[in-house]
């Protein structure tokens, strides 16, 4: 339908009407409103055919509003075929098309309170209501909308929503989607033909399954749970439909008769009745991010507090949906050509973005690791402006096809960690180069190795400055030694001063020069060697973690700190001592064996013993003997989100000193999870595995007395 060309141009010109002003001439905005109709059909093209967008959603809405915008300045402007005067339609060229039995429009959006109060007042002043209305709040779930149709009892048909008064056929697919009944009693209810609108999803730890397979044989990986879903309900064979491992949740019943043709849908009085009803004839419907609202304030507060957790839910949700509950207020309501007066809308921040790779660094890491780093134009992703995005390794930017110059779509994975999702490379003008990786260390100039067993390039140059210096902040990091003061920044900025140069000089720093440096002060002195002093007293095996040894992570460090009186006593220690140790493998075993056999790293540990470093073995390090009737005794636990009544570091050492051992992700070994404040996609896969115990903080901090 668009030539690559065309693609590019119209992908230009989006970002140009995105950043630019509306005209105040009226020639101006008349050539703005025919290109922003333009750019919002080939969108919608690419979303809702292709199934592969190349705009974010919220990129996509910026756009819509503006047309909306001039069409309410000039009317006159208005064209027959505008956008905004129809739903966008999902239907391809060969599909064999079906009536909906009422038509099925889109929904306004809104981005936060104002606007929710903005309709409010709209539904007040058509209903006449004064006091508060009543609204049902529900997920907007991020799948492919489904329409079915079910007559005595029976599902006779599934259609995709089209254009919203005709949708795609594909009753064979819907037949095997979990969540979708072949038989529902309806005729208990006195209803004959029913017509219900839906969507159809994939589990979050499902579609990562689904990747993880792709990648396996081969295949191009889906962008997002949203286009594999799409895709699933247009398979040719439903068998394909089935792997795509698909639910469904009906969130509205939008037709319903008795055998004469009464309208019965009246019956239920509210929205909120009508959807109990479907839960009861087995339909999937929302669970505890469904709630009927009285005022919108209470709707606002709902909202926003889904938008935090929006990543515990099981299911991609993008916002929420208001609607007006009774049944009666929605008739009044009425609707306009694209969107029902009754509902809204409120979308949660953006999770994705495009962008447009502009370079790339190589990021040389402690133990030697050489990490690209791609950067961007930078954009406001989740509530903050992205610049920088690791690419992990070289096979990743290889099976992404990722060029310097591309059109990139950018998502916060758990609303925190940048990922580049996917390439565009239709919109490839040429100019485009491929990241070619460096054969020599971009710090010291030492040729890269790749190990065998690794995808990572690394510097094996231990004197390596860039590793020196990441070896010092890791040092210094909350984790390790705990300097508090002494950030990544602080460090650069005192190693660029040549006020350090190694890890040991952490420890005679000339705390008169810092009183010097601008932005500190003799306070800001007095603080840093407060921590620093402090830092000497941790016990051992913060410290062994804070050498940056390949592979010893804190848990081997806490096992090899409980093995020893001294930390000096492991230049002695042969490769299968280490191995006598429950939990210290081979790898492990090895790297400690290497470090200890370099001279400069036992001459900076006694340097460090020198300058006070404790390197004995402390209360903290002696391994703990848990009796039979410990809380957590032998149990694995993991902890997530933000804990309100102690910091992550003493609820560790509070669950291990009960018996507990720590985990570092969800897995099926997992007994049980601890969940505070903004508990993020661990909760979410917790609790789809069914199997782990949640607790809030409250509830561990009872456990553990």
């Amino acid at each position: 339908m668009y030539s690559d060309t065309e693609q590019k141009e119209l992908v230009d010109l989006s970002k140009q009407l995105i950043e630019m002003e509306l005209g105040e001439d009226f020639g101006v905005l008349e050539m703005q409103s025919k290109q922003l109709a333009d750019v919002i059909r080939y969108h919608e093209w690419r979303y809702y055919i292709l199934n592969d967008p190349s705009v974010s959603d919220y990129e996509f809405d910026q756009l819509y509003k503006k047309l909306e915008a001039i069409e309410t300045l000039f009317p006159e402007l208005l064209a027959e075929d505008s956008p905004t005067r129809r739903v966008s339609q999902d239907l391809s060229s060969d599909a064999i098309a079906i009536q909906h039995k009422t038509p099925m429009l889109s929904l306004a959006n809104s981005y936060d309170a104002a606007d929710l109060e903005e309709f409010d007042a709209q539904i007040k002043k058509i209903t006449g209501e004064t006091g508060d209305i009543d609204y049902c709040v529900e997920p907007k779930f991020d799948g492919g909308t489904i329409v079915l149709l079910y007559e005595n009892d029976k599902l006779v048909r599934g259609a995709t929503r089209g254009d919203g008064v005709q949708g795609e056929e594909m009753t064979e697919n819907a037949k095997f989607i979990k969540g979708i009944p072949h038989k529902a009693a309806f005729s208990k209810q006195g209803i004959q033909s029913a017509e219900l609108r839906g969507e159809a999803l994939i589990r979050k730890d499902v579609f990562g399954k689904l990747n993880d397979k792709r990648a396996e044989e081969g295949l191009p990986l889906f962008a997002n749970p949203r286009n594999a879903a799409t895709g699933g309900l247009r398979m040719k064979d439903p068998q394909d439909t089935e792997k795509r491992k698909l639910d469904a949740f009906v969130y509205q019943m939008g037709y319903a008769v008795n055998a004469d043709g009464g309208q019965m849908i009246s019956k239920f009085k509210t929205h909120d009745a009508s959807i109990r009803v479907l839960g009861e004839l087995g339909f999937n419907i929302p669970g505890d991010a469904h709630k009927v609202c009285k005022g919108i304030q209470e709707v606002s507060d709902f909202c926003l507090e889904w938008q935090e957790k929006r990543e515990s839910y099981p299911y991609e949700i993008d916002g929420m949906v208001v609607k007006v509950n009774r049944l009666d207020l929605q008739q009044k309501c009425g609707s306009t050509s694209h969107h029902p007066r009754w509902a809204i809308a409120f979308k949660f921040k953006a999770k994705q973005a495009s962008s447009k790779l502009l370079q790339v660094d190589f990021q040389v890491g402690k133990v030697g690791a050489v990490t690209p780093i791609a950067k961007i134009e930078p954009v406001p992703l989740a509530g903050v402006t992205i610049s920088s995005i690791s690419l992990h390794n070289e096979k990743f930017i290889q099976s992404k096809d990722i060029r310097i110059g591309d059109q990139v779509l950018v998502e916060r994975a758990g609303d925190v960690i940048p990922y580049i999702v996917k390439s565009m490379p239709e919109l490839r003008d040429g100019s485009e180069r491929p990241i070619v990786f460096p054969t020599l260390c971009p710090s010291c100039q030492s040729v890269l190795v790749k190990p065998v067993d690794e995808a990572i390039w690394r510097c094996e140059n231990h004197a390596c400055p860039a590793q020196v210096l990441q070896r010092m902040i890791h040092h210094a990091s909350k984790d390790a030694m705990d300097i508090e003061g002494m950030g990544g920044s602080t460090i650069i900025r005192f190693h660029e001063l040549g006020l350090i140069h190694t890890i040991a000089d952490l420890y005679r720093l000339d705390y008169g020069a810092i009183e010097e440096l601008p932005g500190f002060g003799q306070r800001s002195a007095d603080k840093l060697r407060s921590s620093v002093e402090s830092a000497k007293k941790q016990p051992i095996n913060r410290l062994l973690y804070s050498l940056s040894i390949h592979h010893l992570g804190q848990k081997a460090s806490k096992i090899l700190a409980g093995a020893v009186d001294n930390v000096l006593d492991l230049k002695d220690w042969s490769f299968e001592r280490y191995t006598e140790l429950k939990d210290i493998g081979p790898t492990v075993a090895s790297n400690m064996t290497h470090f200890f056999e370099k001279p400069g790293n036992v001459e900076l540990l006694e340097t460090l013993e020198h300058f006070g470093v404790n390197m004995k073995q402390s209360a903290e390090d002696k391994p703990r003997t848990i009796s039979a009737d410990s809380p957590f005794g032998g149990k694995t636990i993991l902890f997530t989100g933000t804990l309100e009544k102690m910091n992550r570091n003493e609820a560790e050492a509070k669950a291990e000193a009960a018996g507990a051992i720590l985990l570092t992700a969800v897995s099926k070994n997992l007994n049980i999870l601890v969940v505070g404040a903004k508990a993020g996609s661990k909760l979410s896969k917790a609790q789809s595995l069914g199997t782990v115990e949640i607790l809030t903080e409250d509830q561990f901090i009872e456990k553990i007395g």
